[in-house]
């Protein structure tokens, strides 16, 4: 299935949700949307990796659910970016130049939080699963395709772009501000292995294991 399908069907869950919230919580629901910026990276030991920068944006809902706390519903689009280090011939005919190869990733994320109510409408911290749907980490320049990843005599860089398209986050944040505009900060951590796809292929290392570091920082405006 591809990015734009999976996007498609993760869009009419959130908005049979929305369907559902408003049926549920009448007591305080709010539709708004969110946008921002992304600091994102693998944990693994199987790269060696640099943090990279992107930008989100989407939708969410907040709608009460008993005493001092909230459910949030929520649909982000994500664009992310990471490099991972490698080496190639100079173009200069200096040598092998080491160097990070710089890739990008879009993805799409649905997520079902919990959200404890330190001062309502004002201060809360959120916390539950996400669920991130993303397509290849997609080379940015396709004349680093055959540089050689750093640790490796053979891999090379557009061996890595097919990496798994379904996984699991956890997450933990903080939102404060007023009622119908806040800010929010988050951690992503990622459950599952985004790098599995590599071991089915015919690949120097067959055993890569990394996993998630999504660190953002948002603002959401409710209506």
């Amino acid at each position: 299935m591809s990015l734009k399908n999976l996007a498609f069907v993760t869009l009419t869950l959130f908005f049979i949700t929305q369907i559902q919230a408003q049926r549920n919580y009448q007591e305080y629901n709010r539709l708004g949307i969110n946008g921002g910026f992304s600091l994102f990276d693998i944990n693994t030991t199987d790269l060696v990796t640099e943090q990279g920068n992107g930008l989100m944006a989407g939708f969410t809902t907040r709608g009460s659910f008993f005493n001092r706390f909230d459910l949030i519903y929520g649909l982000s689009f994500y664009n992310s970016n990471i490099g991972i280090s490698g080496r190639g011939v100079s173009p200069h005919g200096s040598g092998v130049q080491q160097e990070f190869i710089e890739y990008s990733i879009q993805a799409v994320q649905l997520n079902f939080l919990g959200s404890f109510n330190i001062v309502r409408h004002h201060l809360s911290v959120e916390f539950g699963p996400i669920l991130n749907i993303n397509g290849r980490m997609k080379l940015d320049k396709n004349a680093y395709k055959n540089h050689i990843i750093e640790g490796y005599n053979t891999l090379k860089a557009d061996d890595l772009e097919d990496i798994s398209k379904v996984n699991a986050r956890l997450m933990g944040g903080i939102t404060a501000g007023l009622e119908n505009f806040r800010l929010m900060a988050q951690y992503q951590f990622g459950l599952t292995n985004m790098l599995k796809n590599l071991n089915d292929l015919d690949l120097e290392n067959s055993d890569f294991e990394g996993k998630s570091s999504t660190i953002v920082f948002a603002a959401v405006v409710y209506f």
